[in-house]
């Protein structure tokens, strides 16, 4: 196991004047802290004894529904497993499908944290190529392995990936889950971004498209609040039991009092009101970002993508620039990012960094990009 180079940089931004670019924490903004008041003298009034004991390792009945019900494509609640953030999630899938030496398909680049709970496992992580839509199926079967070395899993986040931003097309999901399908190879889709898009909503989740097959990975941190490190698997009946056996091991239950908290505040179509403010104000600082690179970043040589939701977006330095070299100046100027090196399993680009635009106002983006440029001007 290694540290998080996220973690080990987000102690960098907790210095007086330093502006995070860095952290990919949703805004505190968004957390509706009233309706969690009013949840949870509700809950304690009903049913505060049962919320303080011990719970159900499958989780609270009537948030398994819930997430049955909210998900689009026919899921049962007996297909739905609550797990404390969906960090543990990962963790779970790594110990049920994983072996020593065992081969793990993963996007490039892809999320540090799964490679971090894929790592206790000792699997080889192979990265799979991409491009703006997404996975490159001919890559996909290059590297799947044989007989005993044939991979696991594929580990995708389809929507408004962490940490490049992209999102996958719908022709090239489609294409995706007949590839996985035709090799008997289990997707893991991971699935924290998709309600934060901006205008169109992301096209339908590899799992509708075979639900067999695929193991679908869930949280409310994005669209509630982290705090309540509630998360929740998805999982084919070939799956559950272990999941479940897992989980048992691991922390027997998650928090029943979080769980009933959840389900009070959700039960009359809170979210369908909440999440669309989400998405007003992460689009709008996205919109200052993209308006601050276009304008201090001329003549620089930079590359950069415009996501259509989510939470962050990727950047390339110039030929021969190093992110990690950046990072100081960068801090010195009193502005922090993630160099990219981090996201990948093997073959890292150094050129590339993660900015992550929804912690910071309007105004500390503009300031925190002129700084970045003023920094890379420096570099060069």
């Amino acid at each position: 196991m290694n540290p998080s180079v996220i973690r080990e940089i987000l102690k960098i931004t907790e210095r007086p004047g330093i502006i995070s670019l860095a952290g990919g924490l949703p805004s505190a903004r968004t957390f509706p802290v009233s309706a969690f008041a009013a949840a949870s003298a509700a809950v304690l009034a009903r049913d505060g004894a049962a919320a303080l004991q011990y719970a159900a390792s499958e989780g609270f009945a009537p948030l398994r529904e819930a997430v049955a019900a909210f998900l689009p494509w026919k899921v049962a609640p007996e297909q739905v497993l609550i797990t404390t953030g969906s960090q543990q999630a990962l963790d779970l899938v790594a110990k049920v499908l994983i072996d020593t030496d065992s081969r793990v398909l993963v996007e490039t680049p892809t999320y540090l944290g799964a490679l971090q709970a894929f790592a206790p496992m000792e699997p080889r992580v192979v990265s799979v190529a991409g491009d703006d839509q997404g996975v490159l199926i001919d890559d996909l079967r290059a590297r799947m392995g044989t007989g005993a070395d044939k991979a696991r899993f594929l580990y995708v986040l389809p929507n408004f990936q962490n940490p490049t931003g992209r999102t996958m097309s719908a022709a090239r999901r489609a294409a995706l889950v007949a590839a996985a399908a035709e090799l008997r190879l289990v997707l893991v889709e991971d699935n924290p971004y998709g309600d934060l898009w901006y205008d169109t909503p992301p096209p339908a989740p590899l799992t509708a498209g075979n639900p067999e097959g695929c193991i679908y990975i869930g949280s409310f941190s994005k669209v509630l609040a982290p705090g309540l490190r509630l998360g929740y698997i998805v999982a084919p009946a070939a799956a559950y039991p272990k999941l479940l056996q897992a989980k048992q091991a691991s922390d027997l239950h998650s928090p029943g009092y979080n769980q009933r908290l959840v389900a009070e505040v959700i039960r009359d179509g809170f979210l369908e009101r909440h999440v669309p403010t989400i998405r007003a104000l992460y689009k709008q600082q996205c919109a200052a970002m993209l308006a601050a690179l276009d304008e201090q970043m001329k003549g620089l040589s930079v590359q950069w993508n415009r996501p259509d939701g989510g939470m962050f977006l990727w950047l390339r330095l110039p030929e021969g620039m190093s992110a990690q070299a950046l990072l100081p100046k960068a801090v010195a100027r009193n502005v922090a990012f993630v160099p990219g090196a981090a996201f990948y399993a093997d073959n890292a680009d150094p050129r590339t960094l993660r900015l992550s635009f929804v912690t910071s106002t309007v105004e500390q983006i503009a300031t925190g990009i002129a700084a970045l440029a003023g920094a890379i001007r420096e570099l060069a």
